[in-house]
């Protein structure tokens, strides 16, 4: 895995966006899918805010995705299996580039047809605990004429970033500015910040 490791570190340093196209397996992706599936099949997925605390707001000409928050006391093995890897990079990334990483969160976000989430930062105004944002995508057979993909607005240009599966995305939280743009299928992601005093 620290191939994939250095892949994000690498292209972050070089971009500020690092990409894996292959950060997840194949297996663990499916797995994953199947789960997201089944809780969304449940109706355990809720609609999706922006803000945090009381000033938490539901507005879907903002953000229209549902999500599922992540929790190892849920005992799914293959999201403990994802949480896994996210602390071994998050090892790798404190060792090799003194991030000061001490937490992270994650929830599952599925954009069904239509959906999108406007421009935006992923940190809060009156909270600066998220230090870096990771996206890792469920999607096989993603085509471009789908949409949906993650456009990332820097000086040098705006980037599109297909929502491919196994592919993870990483970038600093407070700095770029993105959005997901409108789908014309079911969108599924893994969604997380890792988090330092």
């Amino acid at each position: 895995m620290e191939k994939d490791f250095e892949t994000l570190i690498a292209g972050f340093i070089e971009t500020k966006i690092g990409i894996s196209d292959h950060f997840l397996s194949e297996r663990l992706a499916t797995h994953l899918k199947e789960n997201l599936l089944s809780l969304h099949h449940q109706k355990l997925l809720v609609s999706a805010g922006t803000g945090n605390g009381e000033k938490l707001n539901f507005n879907a000409h903002v953000r229209s995705d549902v999500i599922y928050w992540l929790d190892r006391k849920h005992n799914n093995s293959f999201e403990n299996e994802f949480f896994d890897l996210v602390e071994d990079f998050i090892r790798y990334l404190n060792k090799s580039c003194f991030a000061g990483i001490t937490g992270y969160e994650f929830h599952y976000s599925l954009y069904e047809a239509g959906s999108f989430y406007s421009r935006h930062r992923d940190q809060f105004k009156n909270h600066k605990g998220r230090k870096y944002s990771m996206i890792s995508y469920l999607n096989s057979d993603w085509q471009q004429e789908h949409g949906g993909e993650l456009l990332i607005s820097q000086a040098l240009g705006d980037q599109r970033i297909a929502p491919t599966q196994g592919k993870t995305v990483f970038f600093k939280s407070n700095e770029l500015i993105h959005e997901v743009l409108p789908t014309s299928q079911v969108r599924l992601s893994l969604t997380g910040w890792l988090k330092g005093n």
